[in-house]
């Protein structure tokens, strides 16, 4: 049976239960990156970083990107091995509010040859390090729509050229392809769960650029993106 997903609905997800046994905690980062890795999460955003990355590396200097609320930072990964073969020099910084999953995202990146500053900070609430493009994928569905805001005028005062943002379409679609693909490809209990209330807590285009404009990013492009996603990009002045 369908839920009714015509207004949206947040619930406390098993992966931010601060008493989440480090073990069910990896086992949920795995499968997660397992998701996104299938989904192919990280081509969302990657074309527009690409654009200014070789704007800036023509100018004689790195660009700056600094990933949001990075979870085991499989994202930030899968950008730094494809800006390696295509010669790109940027510079990546994360941000979590977890401590074991900057040690998972800071360990996998320098296992890849890549060195990840990690900044532990609730990006709700505090100042975010200074950065060329500030970036953030699958966090804003776990906010209320105030912080959502909050969030958005953050990453812009952060960011000096650029900020973008992607997220889950709350859709049938969203929810029939979350049900699928987090039981085909991951065992962890905790996604079956949490993949299902991400949907149902996902905003969808409209919402999302009502909030932009209330964060003042007046010329936020919102865009549909696959699979059951929307992209958000904002370009300084």
């Amino acid at each position: 049976m369908w839920p009714d997903l015509r207004e949206r609905r947040r619930e406390p997800e098993w992966m931010d239960d601060p008493s989440l046994p480090a073990a069910d905690h990896d086992a949920a980062l795995r499968g997660l990156a397992r998701l996104n890795f299938v989904a192919r999460s990280h081509a969302v955003l990657w074309p527009r970083l690409v654009l200014l990355a070789r704007a800036s590396n023509r100018s004689g200097r790195p660009l700056r990107v600094l990933d949001v609320a990075t979870g085991s930072g499989d994202l930030p990964l899968a950008m730094a091995h494809r800006a390696r073969g295509l010669g790109l020099d940027i510079r990546w910084s994360v941000c979590d509010v977890s401590a074991h999953a900057l040690d998972v995202a800071r360990g996998r990146a320098e296992q890849a040859g890549f060195a990840f500053a990690a900044h532990r900070l609730d990006a709700t609430v505090d100042e975010l390090p200074a950065t060329d493009v500030s970036i953030c994928s699958l966090f804003v569905h776990h906010l209320d729509p105030p912080q959502v805001v909050g969030l958005l005028r953050g990453m812009q005062r952060a960011s000096s050229m650029a900020l973008g943002v992607n997220d889950l379409d709350r859709s049938r679609l969203g929810y029939a392809l979350a049900w699928l693909a987090s039981r085909v490809l991951t065992r962890s209990p905790v996604v079956h769960v949490d993949a299902l209330l991400s949907v149902r807590a996902g905003f969808r285009p409209t919402e999302i650029a009502h909030l932009a404009h209330e964060a003042g990013l007046g010329h936020a492009t919102i865009e549909h993106a696959w699979p059951a996603r929307w992209r958000l990009w904002w370009n300084a002045p």
